[in-house]
């Protein structure tokens, strides 16, 4: 599909709302972000039980149809197989869905509810809240979060491969909204502005991040330079990556991703605490499941305060203001699966491999604070950067870890960013599956100039939020979605079994 800027609306609409927002972020950032917090505010505070009930009832949704006769049927045609092997495509969902952010908060999460406690009545630091916070930070990084993902990707998988027609946010709801042009083109334009605010923002906090951890191991200081300087490489990374498509790029970078990942757990559970190590995973995937509805629906009503708020719907919110990105990407990767392997693969895979990382890492961490006396908690407090190298400190081959997860975040956000141009290019170009290389560099340096001046101006944490406020619309629109995919699913015809299959088998086991 050619693009032609004034041809296509959305991205006409899209890429200007976006300049505007970024110039207020700019210079009026102080201002900007009194409203934008505001406005986050009223949303979450007044719609934080909408939150609550939507993801769950998300949940519950996926998990009904994964086990129902409609798991069966393939996005694409029923006799398609998965274009990806399983562990690129593991790898895909993992660098899309919340690589950078998993390694950050590994740590920083558990910490944090160590420091300060999730109930009121709890102590600080001790071992039963020790035990909450692990369970806690699982809770966060499950299903939850994923189950918003799923439901748009499975929506969007299933027009484009199996219907044969664009991923567009628009067209996954177009029969219960309407076909209209400009219904479509507004709805399609929100989409584009929510998610290129998140990834510029995620971007931004990211490079920070990467600052952070190059002052605690090199002594780098932490100035608009460096952060310019990191943010270049990236651009120019990211920019090449996408041009080499999804086959080279991202399948290569995302591999790269996973196997860093699998070899920093894999040392840090045999060079820490290992037995605490499999004591506390086991114990909080036990409170993970037993407490799931509690903390899935558990608000303050009657003792007050913020922290639900703070975290879960804050959590929330991010995932479905993230959801057009992460969706159409983990439906992009998917084709050739059915229905119950997308489900359980996206819902389940990339939460228990969060798990296994927190439990690990986080674990340590909780361990040296409770038995050797160190003051992990208490640094993490002061600054959630410093969170995993202050965790390395108390390991073997301290240089080599920090070195090698500065690494994987840089890569992690390569990804991300590779993966984000890919998408906002097919979503202002009618959804194609291949947009031109133009179009994606032209998204990739936006961003990237978004990201570089509000870190010059301070204004990041004001775009941030300012993204979330579309979480409340985009909370209907997903339930619009879900209803529409209910219609369609119903109507479709289901494939026969193979009265042959049983005999094949015990023939090739004999």
């Amino acid at each position: 599909m050619n693009f032609s800027p004034i041809k296509n609306p959305v991205f006409i609409v899209s890429a200007v709302a976006v300049f505007a927002l970024v110039l207020l972020g700019a210079i009026l950032p102080l201002r900007f972000g009194e409203v934008a917090e505001t406005l986050f505010l009223f949303t979450t505070t007044n719609f934080g039980w909408f939150y609550l009930l939507a993801v769950f009832i998300f949940s519950v949704f996926l998990i009904i149809i994964a086990i129902s006769k409609y798991g069966k049927i393939r996005l694409g045609p029923q006799d398609s197989r998965p274009e990806y092997p399983f562990f690129t495509w593991v790898g895909m969902l993992f660098s899309a869905g919340f690589g950078a952010g998993l390694v950050f908060w590994g740590v920083a999460e558990p910490m944090s509810h160590f420091f300060t406690p999730p109930f009121q009545s709890m102590e600080p630091m001790t071992e039963g809240t020790a035990r909450v916070a692990t369970g806690y930070a699982f809770f966060h990084w499950g299903i939850s979060q994923w189950s918003v993902f799923t439901i748009v990707g499975l929506m969007i998988g299933f027009l484009q491969f199996r219907k044969g027609k664009d991923g567009l946010i628009s067209t996954a709801v177009e029969s219960v909204t309407s076909k209209r042009k400009g219904v479509k083109n507004t709805i399609d334009s929100f989409a584009v502005i929510a998610t290129v605010m998140g990834i510029a923002t995620s971007l931004g906090l990211g490079v920070l991040q990467m600052n952070g951890g190059l002052k605690s191991v090199f002594g780098i200081p932490s100035s608009g330079g460096v952060q310019l300087l990191i943010m270049g490489i990236l651009l120019v990374l990211y920019l090449l990556s996408s041009s080499t498509g999804l086959n080279k790029g991202i399948k290569w970078l995302s591999n790269l991703n996973l196997g860093l990942c699998l070899v920093l757990l894999v040392f840090v559970f045999f060079a820490g605490p290992t037995v605490f190590i499999l004591n506390t995973f086991t114990l909080g995937l036990g409170d993970y499941l037993n407490h799931f509805v509690e903390y899935s629906l558990r608000l303050t009503p009657y003792k007050g305060g913020t922290w639900v708020r703070d975290w879960t719907i804050f959590y929330w919110a991010w995932a479905i203001a993230w959801s057009p990105f992460v969706g159409a990407f983990v439906a992009r990767v998917s084709k050739g699966r059915t229905i119950r392997e997308f489900i359980l693969g996206v819902l389940i895979i990339p939460p228990l491999i969060a798990c296994l990382w927190i439990a690990a890492f986080g674990g340590t961490a909780l361990y040296s604070d409770l038995n050797n006396g160190t003051a992990i908690a208490e640094a993490v407090n002061n600054d959630v950067t410093v969170a995993l190298f202050e965790t390395y400190a108390h390991l073997p081959f301290t240089e080599i870890l920090s070195v090698l997860s500065i690494l994987l975040i840089f890569t992690f956000l390569v990804t991300s960013a590779d993966s984000a141009t890919y998408i906002l290019a097919s979503m202002t170009t009618g959804g194609s599956l291949t947009p031109s290389t133009l179009v994606k560099i032209i998204w990739g340096v936006l961003m990237a100039a978004i990201a570089a001046v509000l870190l010059l101006a301070g204004g990041l944490g004001a775009l941030q939020t300012a993204s979330l406020i579309s979480a409340l619309p985009f909370t209907v629109i997903i339930f619009v979605i879900m209803y529409a995919f209910l219609k369609m699913i119903r109507k479709e015809p289901l494939p026969e079994r193979d009265p042959n299959r049983y005999k094949t088998r015990r023939k090739q086991s004999e």
